[in-house]
C-alpha cells in the first residue's frame, strides 16, 4: 500500500479514494451554514420581541389584525430529500399599524406543515393595502425568515405574495430560500378569520357588520 503524493501517511489510510475533496468542500461550506443559522435564529427571537415592543402600545387604539387558516400544496427540497410535493396546513397571526391608514405595515407569526415531513415556523414583516386590510379587494406582501425542524433541519428567507377577496378569502403564493440547499414553493387558500369578522367593510347589504374595526364616517 503506497501514500499518495501530498496526502500525509498519519491522514491518508483511513479515507478511501475521492474522501479528501469532500471532506475540504464540507470544511468550507460548514461554517457558512453556521453562519447563516447564528445570524437567522436569534433574528427569529428579536423579531418577536420587537413585534410586540413596536405594537403594544398601540393595542389601546385601533389595530389590524390577521388570523389565516388554509391548505394547499407545497414543494420541498433539501440536502437528503429530492424535490417532493405534498399537502399544506399554513396558520398564521399578526398585528399591524391602524386600518384607517392606505397602507398597513405589520407583523405576522405563523405555522407551515408539510403533511409526511414536518413542520416550519416562519416570522415575518407584512405590507398591506387598505383594502385587503378591510376584508376588501386587496393585496399584501410579507418577508422574513424560516426555521425548518425536520430532515437536516434548514434555517432561510422567505417571502410571499397574499392576495385578498370579500369575505375573508385568501390566497398565498410563497417561495423560501435555506442552508442545506432547502428550497420551498406554496400555494394556499384559505379563510382569514378577522378579515371575513371584525374588519370586514364589504358585503355589508347580505350580512351586516355590526362592530367594525374601522369606521370611516366617525372620522
Amino acid at each position: 500500500m503506497t501514500r499518495r503524493a501530498g496526502c500525509p501517511a498519519a491522514v491518508w489510510p483511513w479515507f478511501p479514494a475521492g474522501s479528501l475533496g469532500s471532506i475540504r468542500y464540507r470544511a468550507s461550506s460548514a461554517p457558512v451554514r453556521l453562519a447563516v443559522k447564528a445570524f437567522l435564529r436569534p433574528a427569529l427571537a428579536v423579531g418577536v420581541a420587537a413585534s410586540i415592543l413596536v405594537l403594544a402600545p398601540q393595542a389601546r387604539a385601533d389595530v389590524s389584525s390577521w388570523m389565516f387558516t388554509g391548505g394547499g400544496i407545497s414543494f420541498v427540497e433539501q440536502e437528503g430529500l429530492e424535490l417532493e410535493h405534498q399537502g399544506l396546513l399554513r396558520i398564521e397571526a399578526g398585528l399591524g399599524t391602524p386600518p384607517s391608514r392606505s397602507f398597513v405595515f405589520g407583523g405576522m407569526f405563523g405555522t407551515r406543515t408539510h403533511f409526511g415531513l414536518g413542520t416550519d415556523m416562519a416570522l415575518s414583516v407584512r405590507g398591506a393595502s387598505h383594502g385587503f386590510v378591510n376584508g376588501d379587494w386587496g393585496l399584501a406582501v410579507d418577508l422574513g425568515a424560516y426555521q425548518r425542524f425536520f430532515g437536516v433541519d434548514s434555517t432561510g428567507f422567505t417571502g410571499s405574495l397574499v392576495g385578498g377577496a370579500p369575505w375573508g378569502i385568501t390566497a398565498l403564493a410563497t417561495a423560501g430560500f435555506g442552508t442545506n440547499d432547502a428550497r420551498e414553493y406554496s400555494f394556499t387558500v384559505g379563510i382569514d378569520f378577522a378579515r371575513l369578522t371584525v374588519y370586514r367593510r364589504s358585503g355589508e347589504n347580505w350580512w351586516r357588520n355590526p362592530f367594525p374595526a374601522y369606521r370611516p364616517e366617525e372620522e
